[in-house]
């Protein structure tokens, strides 16, 4: 069994998925104000316990990991209140994704989940390049992402077909020199 993921960012902690989550994830999955901003559409119950699944049995089974499809929480509450992934790919690279619950956004938590796992790829994972596809109407994640030093690449045109419709994407990327050591 791989080794359990914990990383603890400022006032969000990130851990591995654990099936009961279901609940959890079916707030972040199935709001139409999170997943607008996502590559997927809203998903039922069902969708969102497959994803859980899926994500658990990618973790097991795919060794070494090509993932980081991880929970995010604040403690001392141990619920879900987001998810965060860094996907390998290519020589030292890894692509950034996060949601937060909508309950919760305003309060730093997609900042700290991004900086926690940015430092997480680049300090454990050794990765040289993080990148992130940002709708182009998603003003909040641009926010982060540019307040965290990535750099505008230029645009996927129809990167994504969601909600009945093709959307672009905006691509950042930061380099492994670009970031702060602490």
């Amino acid at each position: 069994m791989p080794e359990d993921i914990r990383l603890q960012g400022e006032a969000i902690a990130i851990r591995e998925f654990s099936p009961g989550d279901t609940d959890d994830a079916l707030k972040i999955v199935g709001d139409d104000r999170v997943t607008r901003w996502l590559s997927y559409d809203t998903r039922d119950r069902e969708g969102a316990r497959a994803m859980l699944e899926g994500a658990l049995s990618r973790r097991t089974e795919i060794q070494p990991r090509n993932e980081y499809y991880l929970a995010v929480v604040a403690p001392p509450s141990d619920h879900m209140i987001g998810f965060c992934r860094i996907g390998l790919s290519g020589v030292k690279a890894g692509k950034l994704g996060y949601a937060i619950a909508a309950s919760e956004w305003g309060k730093g938590y997609a900042t700290d989940t991004a900086r926690t796992m940015i430092r997480f790829g680049f300090s454990e994972l050794g990765l040289h390049r993080i990148s992130a596809a940002v709708g182009p109407e998603n003003h909040a994640s641009i926010r982060v992402a540019e307040k965290l030093g990535f750099t505008r690449e230029g645009v996927l045109r129809d990167h994504v077909f969601t909600n009945g419709e093709w959307r672009d994407s905006v691509l950042y990327s930061l380099l492994e020199h670009e970031w702060p050591t602490e």
